[in-house]
């Protein structure tokens, strides 16, 4: 069967940026999704189109393709005061490069990464963390088959918050 809308796909991949594998998932815990429901990058699933189990693929997906450029306007400068609770900043918080959850005006919530911190304020970056960057993928189909209407009314795994457990391995959304 070739992968097409509303069929499941399990698959491996190495994802590499500048020549170095950041994430990997292998045959023995294939990521698993549901092909055409946005559950991947679009031009990510326009690649593996018509593809079968056990064919390989190996592409590269330009930043706009992908996470998009970098928005400078996606730095923030926020008061240190924001990060106090009880009256003080707990130690090690304020730390250049680390992810923290946030919250917007609208109650969105939404992860920053610390860039700068200053004397009274905190630089803090709204891009996706692989925002600019180019993603190179290589992996190999494990499986394709239909979906079955529950999975395309539910998707494949309604009780873990869209994660799957190939995924919960390195989850930040505590699925396990």
């Amino acid at each position: 069967m070739k992968i097409g809308k509303h069929t499941v796909v399990a698959l491996t991949y190495e994802l590499e940026v500048d020549n170095e594998v950041i994430q990997s998932v292998q045959e023995d815990r294939p990521m698993e999704f549901i092909y055409g429901t946005g559950y991947l990058l679009p031009k990510f699933e326009e690649q593996i189109l018509d593809k079968e189990a056990g064919d390989g693929y190996d592409f590269t997906l330009k930043a706009a393709d992908a996470y998009g450029e970098e928005d400078p306007e996606a730095f923030v400068e926020l008061s240190k005061d924001i990060f106090k609770v009880n009256g003080q900043v707990e130690a090690g918080v304020l730390t250049v490069g680390r992810v923290l959850p946030m919250q917007d005006v609208h109650g969105n919530r939404l992860s920053g990464t610390i860039d700068e911190v200053r004397e009274h304020t905190v630089v803090m970056n709204f891009n996706h963390a692989l925002a600019g960057a180019d993603l190179h993928f290589t992996g190999a189909i494990v499986s394709v088959r239909p979906a079955t209407e529950e999975e395309l009314a539910n998707g494949l795994y309604p009780n873990q918050s869209g994660c799957s457990p190939s995924a919960c391995s390195s989850c930040s959304q505590g699925c396990s």
